[in-house]
């Protein structure tokens, strides 16, 4: 499901695991400085550090922060106890404040205390590319040296943790992936805690099984917590916590932990609903309204190839528009994030990627094409904007239909099933370790989430990592039912209270407010419904229709599969190119606001085959531009749509004047695709059960367009292929009516 990315910001995703795992022998280990595997330590071995009393805290803050934000800029009374707490009390502290609050600022300023007064480096987890390269610049204005070590500048990896060790850098931000790395672990964290140092958490809502942005990498944090000094000073900041989350992570910080929160008003932010029938409209109103916004901006989409496309309509519509999301390079996102600060773009289209560490003062407006799944997810996005303005306008659109559909899929990807568990459990022995390619052959998950399966399964001590592979622990891992089901229960709750939220005939703020357990939220008198105001809605017809043509005529191609899976006993291998599909096409993507919502329908049963459907498929057909006309036509055998199929390809037929051959046939054994989770029990479902029967009177000649109602992993297209090309058909051109 390409088009509907994970949570697709995080920096190194791969956790860093290129390294070896690593244990000393017994001549190895420098007992000076002990490993963070090994016993916790005390302060018994390290000079008691210079602590400074209240009141010089407060004046180095006032100081600081003069340098962080202007001469006129004065401490706020929650950074001024949050930096007492930390630096002259060393106590453990959650700080909860609104976007915009400057908690980057109660850390940097402490990390100057302590490092005035010998401290060793501030270690900042942080998971998001951008927020570590704003936070490295900002620290500079207090005369500190921050690095990075993330997947952006793995070159400089060895360079920095040398710096760090001889105690040459001031402020080291690192990726919270960076953690499972037992080789990063022993070279950094035996130096640093052989000296007092800070240990911040930044986003640490993502500590939280609760959290929206709930992280497997940051647990480790929780066993980091439980070895370091009971003295050691720990920072954890967020903006995007209700109560119940606040309370989790302050419980896992330890029970002194001191909780600070802030209200979550911004008084800058001008809420407001438009509501239009479909994307068309909404792409209408946008470009129309756009320059209507003041500044630049961010209009936010749930997908990839919603970005994609909306940014290419503004673009066409003379705005200056660019799609921002994960699936760019490092660099490019930098360009683009520039750019936008710098006022050469008047909108960064952009998924969620854009999200949480993004800091642009005078960003004026964030619209969305669509919702997020939660109203916590939601007012951290809109909190992008209006920091220091006095005037935001953030506008929704909502996508009720199309919202829902991508919300069901991410929670359908976030939770593995207890049988998935043991399956993988199963898999392993305490021995020698199984690699995940092993491990895909009999565990019914793609490579991604079977990846964060096993991490998660190791933070929670059922399993090892051992080299590139993995081996199953004596530990009694049970699966927490009660947790998943209420996982799931909370997350259908946020998703309707955001219905319930574009909906509201009361204040929006305050609801936002209220949903992130703000007791302090009232009535903002700044919407749309404080206001009783209405924004414009009107849209220019022409303009909607071409929308429209975009929505609707930019082709999805289905590439070809070029490589079998292994094992489960398929062909193994390259696909040899004789027996590739050729590149297909689809007439919509899962999601999409051009002729998505029509195959809903065609899907369900709730909609015909119909003259507009094949003038729609033909148009495709037409703008294919292949080498060689197709001659004939062959469905793919369905068990779900049979009728579905039928249609379409008898409508086809007519329509083109190409004769229908049905000569590929299915036995009814075995499950669906639609229920196989991995190329190898996908290729395994259907390689057996799928053959080709030469037509009567012959092969025709030329190509054949091979018509299915979905593309999802495309291996039933890839064995039909392959069938058809064996029996002696000529080249393969499919067809779906939906890719994902």
């Amino acid at each position: 499901m390409s088009d509907l990315p994970p949570i697709e910001a995080y920096d190194d995703p791969g956790g860093g695991w290129d390294e070896p795992s690593w244990e000393p022998g017994p001549d190895e280990v420098d007992r000076s400085q002990p490993l963070l595997r090994e016993r916790p330590i005390d302060a018994s071995g390290i000079a008691e550090p210079d602590r400074p009393s209240p009141a010089e805290v407060e004046a180095e803050l006032a100081e600081h922060i003069r340098l962080l934000a202007g001469p006129d800029a004065t401490p706020r009374p929650e950074q001024i106890a949050a930096v007492r707490s930390v630096v002259a009390e060393r106590r453990r502290t959650l700080l909860v404040a609104r976007t915009g609050f400057g908690k980057s600022g109660v850390y940097f300023s402490a990390t100057a205390m302590l490092r005035r007064r010998g401290w060793g480096p501030t270690v900042v987890v942080s998971p998001l590319l951008a927020l570590m390269r704003d936070q490295v610049a900002a620290a500079e204005k207090l005369g500190l040296r921050a690095v990075t070590i993330n997947s952006s500048n793995v070159d400089a990896w060895d360079e920095i943790e040398e710096r760090t060790n001889n105690d040459e850098v001031d402020l080291l931000l690192i990726a919270p992936e960076r953690l499972a790395n037992p080789g990063f672990r022993r070279r950094v964290f035996a130096s640093l805690r052989a000296r007092a140092f800070l240990l911040v958490c930044d986003e640490a809502h993502c500590i939280s099984d609760w959290g929206h942005d709930f992280r497997p990498d940051y647990r480790r944090l929780r066993r980091l917590l439980e070895e370091l000094p009971a003295w050691t000073p720990v920072l954890a900041t967020t903006a995007t916590a209700n109560q119940r989350v606040t309370d989790d992570v302050a419980a896992q910080l330890g029970d002194d932990t001191l909780v600070l929160r802030t209200t979550l008003d911004r008084a800058s932010l001008h809420l407001s609903v438009v509501d239009l029938p479909d994307d068309a409209h909404r792409l209408a109103w946008l470009a129309g309204h756009l320059d209507e916004l003041p500044g630049s901006g961010i209009v936010y989409a749930l997908t990839v190839e919603q970005a994609q496309t909306a940014a290419s309509f503004l673009a066409a519509e003379g705005h200056a528009a660019a799609a921002y999301s994960g699936a760019l390079e490092p660099e490019r996102r930098l360009e683009l994030e520039e750019r936008l600060k710098g006022n050469d773009l008047k909108a960064l289209v952009a998924t969620s990627a854009l999200g949480m560490g993004f800091d642009k003062g005078d960003l004026a407006f964030c619209v969305h094409l669509g919702l997020p799944p939660s109203p916590v997810a939601y007012y951290q996005q809109i909190g992008r904007a209006g920091r220091n303005l006095d005037r935001a306008e953030v506008v929704a659109l909502p996508r009720p239909a199309e919202d829902a559909s991508v919300w069901r899929w991410f929670e359908s990807v976030s939770m593995p099933t207890e049988q998935v568990c043991r399956e993988a459990l199963d898999q392993l022995n305490p021995v020698e370790p199984t690699s995940i390619a092993t491990l895909e052959r009999t565990v019914n998950l793609g490579r991604t989430r079977l990846q964060t399966l096993m991490n998660i399964l190791e933070v929670d001590g059922a399993v090892d990592r051992v080299g590139s592979g993995w081996i199953r622990t004596d530990g009694d891992w049970r699966y927490d039912h009660e947790l998943v089901d209420t996982l799931r229960r909370l997350r259908r709750d946020e998703g309707e209270q955001m219905r319930t939220w574009a909906g509201l005939e009361t204040c929006r703020l305050r609801y936002l407010r209220a949903s992130l357990d703000d007791h302090e939220a009232t009535d903002c008198g700044r919407c749309d419904r404080c206001l009783d105001t209405v924004r414009d809605h009107s849209v220019d017809p022409e303009r909607v229709q071409r929308a429209q043509v975009m929505l609707r005529t930019g082709d999805v191609v289905v590439e070809p599969r070029r490589q079998w899976p292994s094992g489960l006993g398929q062909p193994k291998g390259r696909i040899k190119p004789e027996l590739q599909a050729a590149p297909g096409r689809a007439l919509a993507r899962v999601g999409d606001g051009g002729w998505n919502p029509i195959v809903e329908q065609l899907l369900d049963g709730s909609r015909a085959v119909d003259e507009e459907l094949l003038r729609a498929v033909a148009a495709v057909l037409k703008r294919w531009g292949w080498d060689e006309r197709p001659t004939w036509i062959c469905p793919v055998p369905s068990r779900r749509r049979p009728e579905l199929l039928e249609a379409l390809t008898e409508g086809l037929g007519a329509l083109g004047k190409l004769p229908v051959h049905r000569a590929l046939s299915v036995s009814d054994d075995g499950q669906h695709q639609a229920e196989q989770q991995n190329s190898a029990h996908q290729v395994a479902g259907v390689w057996g059960r799928l053959d080709a029967t030469r037509p009567d009177g012959g092969w025709p000649s030329g190509p054949v367009l091979l018509v299915d109602d979905e593309a999802d992993s495309r291996w039933t297209l890839t064995v039909a292929a392959t069938r058809l090309r064996q029996a002696g058909s000529g080249p393969v051109l499919p067809f779906v009516l939906r890719a994902r």
